[in-house]
Formats: C-alpha cells, sequence, structure tokens
C-alpha cells in the first residue's frame, strides 16, 4: 500500500499540518499528563514521516518531559500533537485530522492509569505505564511524555 497524504488543522484552521502515513492506527494514551492536556485520553495517530507545520506563529509549545513536547494552537486552544524533542517523531491528535475514516484502533496505553468512569468497547492490546516504557529501555527509543 503506498503511503497517503493527511491533513489535520487546529479549531480555527490558523495551525495545519500535513503528513503521509501508509496505513493510520489510533492509540489512545491515558497517562495523567494526556488526560489533563486532552481533558480525556489522548487520541493519536502515531508518525514517523516527516511532518510540515503550516501556521508556526500560532503553535504554542510545552515540554511535558525531557524527551518530549506537545504542540497546541495558542490562538484556539486545538491540542494537536505530541513530539519527541527532535521531531523525528509525532502522535498527531487524532480528532484533528482531517477525513480519517473508519482506522485501527489496536492498543491503549497507560491503562493503569485510566479512570474506572469510562472504557472503550471491543477488545485491543492493553499496555501499563510500566509495560510501555520498559520497550524504550529495550530499544532505546523514545516514550510519550
Amino acid at each position: 500500500m503506498a503511503a497517503r497524504q493527511w491533513k489535520a488543522k487546529c479549531l480555527c484552521g490558523g495551525v495545519r499540518l500535513d503528513f503521509e502515513c501508509e496505513e493510520p492506527q489510533v492509540g489512545a494514551c491515558h497517562c495523567d499528563v494526556c488526560r489533563r492536556w486532552s481533558s480525556g485520553p489522548f487520541m493519536a495517530v502515531h508518525v514517523t514521516t516527516a511532518v510540515t507545520l503550516a501556521g508556526t506563529d500560532l503553535i504554542g509549545l510545552y515540554q511535558s518531559s525531557e524527551w518530549g513536547e506537545r504542540g497546541f494552537c495558542k490562538a484556539c486552544g486545538s491540542t494537536l500533537f505530541w513530539r519527541n524533542r527532535e521531531a523525528s517523531e509525532y502522535a498527531v491528535s487524532a480528532t484533528a485530522i482531517e477525513d480519517l475514516g473508519d482506522v485501527a484502533f489496536p492498543v491503549e496505553l497507560f491503562i493503569d492509569s485510566k479512570p474506572d468512569w469510562y472504557a472503550f468497547a471491543g477488545d485491543r492490546k492493553q499496555m501499563t505505564g510500566a509495560e510501555f516504557l520498559a520497550q524504550f529501555t529495550q530499544d532505546q527509543g523514545t516514550p510519550n511524555g
């Protein structure tokens, strides 16, 4: 399958993101930081290709950890992305992506941080925070945060 061009934007349209992805999949993160930042689980598409940003003067960045930062629109407040400090990996807000359509939802992260008062229907891989972070001590990759 060939990579397809995807577009995302904030509520006011002042910030736009363009990226390529063959088969986007949505993941949910229930960590405390994501839930506070997005007012619920952060639903995102993992992107490892280049992301082109437009409206960069409206992008606010919050360094949420030693290795990652979160981008939002300073005009309308929309949650847009998490990215590693090198900007080589993004987690683009699934709700900001235009015409995402019917995509797979294969994983939930930090399931041990999820409050009991909500749950998603269906079966998928569920990883605790420790299980998720352990991947990066083995792979030397970058966790969310």
